[in-house]
């Protein structure tokens, strides 16, 4: 039996389970500031219910974004923490890609189409897709400089009327994390946390002047 756990916390807190001959399973708090307090109770609540530990999990599948710096890393961390203790390998995956795996999956989808979340700072993350599948980006950009294609995603309301999903399906990552493209296990911040590491404070006090060589006659 396969049993994969998926995590994102590029937005909200998402937690889903796929296990072989079991319609895959999602839970979510709307909350994109309590990544680290919520995200473990979300885990044990979704495998109680499932009748699971975390001993039966033979794989994670995580999002590594693009999103915010400390929510993304909450859930990076935690997928790798609990993999190393497992022994279970993790895939890290394209938050964006997972919204467009949901639509593209449903046989409702376009062509051509655009996956879009919050970037905050009046910015957004986008990458466009064709047949399902990532053709450009992630970028973060103003909402302005988004392809006029139909939209999908928690952001897509910040460029346009969404067509597609808004939000991300935990479930649906667990299920086809494994099949879907290798992003690695770097977060995906495409820019600069917002709190940067402070420089030492320069001295206010005059430099003394040096001289060198013996004294003068």
């Amino acid at each position: 039996m396969n049993a994969v756990l998926g995590l994102d916390t590029s937005t909200v807190v998402a937690a889903g389970l796929a296990v072989t001959g079991r319609e895959p399973t999602h839970v979510a708090v709307d909350d994109t500031r309590a990544h680290a307090e919520e995200l473990m109770p979300l885990v044990r609540r979704l495998l109680d219910d499932g009748g699971l530990t975390t001993a039966a999990l033979t794989g994670i599948a995580v999002g590594v974004g693009p999103g915010p710096f400390t929510g993304l890393r909450v859930g990076v961390v935690t997928a790798l923490t609990l993999g190393e203790v497992l022994g279970v390998p993790v895939r890290g995956v394209c938050s964006l890609d997972v919204v467009a795996a949901q639509w593209a999956g449903s046989g409702r989808s376009p062509r051509e189409f655009v996956v879009v979340s919050d970037a905050r700072r009046r910015e957004v993350y986008w990458a466009r897709y064709a047949g399902g599948a990532r053709v450009d980006g992630p970028h973060v950009t103003a909402p302005g400089h988004v392809p006029p294609l139909p939209l999908a995603g928690p952001g897509a309301h910040l460029v346009g009327e969404p067509s597609g999903p808004t939000g991300l399906d935990a479930g649906i990552l667990a299920a086809h994390g494994f099949d879907l493209p290798d992003a690695g296990h770097e977060p995906l911040y495409l820019r600069r946390p917002d709190a940067d590491v402070p420089r030492a404070p320069k001295s206010a006090l005059p430099q003394a002047r040096l001289s060198f060589g013996g004294p003068r006659g």
